[in-house]
């Protein structure tokens, strides 16, 4: 599922999503709400698919050593087979949290497309990449340069959160 194009995870939110919130809760439906709940469907099977690899790349001999010295299965899940695949774990979460940031088209279908601050989860929504690519086409001076500094907003954010997890992976190695 993690190769299934944003287009059809957005018509999959709009012909799903929206009208469930809509019977539910009321209002046009495209809000973010429905843009949260696609997005963590779509992230989902990224962070699950690099979780399973990251889990399976931990040697059997970890999990039977640690059986054999009288832990629960539980407990030889929790305490030595996912902290020696935590960076592999970390690294999915980063790529599925990069896939949320810079997603485009399913959220342009979803979420309202309405350039204005939201007053609660189920009002319109315009993303910060959606700002870009709609107004990008005819920007010229000061609103082409917003444009530009709205995009250098994304990266610097990206950058954070993957300093963030390199922080943590470096620091969890040292006490480790």
């Amino acid at each position: 599922m993690a190769g299934i194009p944003s287009i059809v995870y957005g018509f999959f939110g709009l012909v799903l999503i929206v009208p469930l919130i809509r019977d539910v809760f009321g209002g046009p439906g495209a809000s973010m709400l429905a843009a949260i709940l696609l997005l963590g469907i779509m992230i989902l099977p990224t962070i699950v698919g690099v979780t399973e690899a990251a889990i399976r790349g931990v040697p059997e001999s970890y999990y039977e050593g640690s059986l054999a010295l009288g832990a629960t299965k539980e407990r030889s899940i929790f305490a030595v087979m996912l902290p020696a695949a935590k960076s592999g774990i970390l690294a999915g979460i980063v790529l599925g949290i990069g896939r949320a940031i810079g997603e485009t088209m399913a959220v342009v279908m979803i979420a309202g497309n309405q350039p204005r601050m939201p007053k609660g989860l189920l009002k319109g929504v315009r993303t910060l990449t959606m700002n870009i690519v709609t107004d990008m086409g005819y920007a010229t001076g000061l609103h082409r340069q917003a444009l530009i500094a709205t995009a250098v907003v994304l990266f610097v954010f990206i950058l954070i959160i993957n300093l963030s997890l390199s922080l943590l992976n470096r620091r969890s190695e040292n006490e480790g």
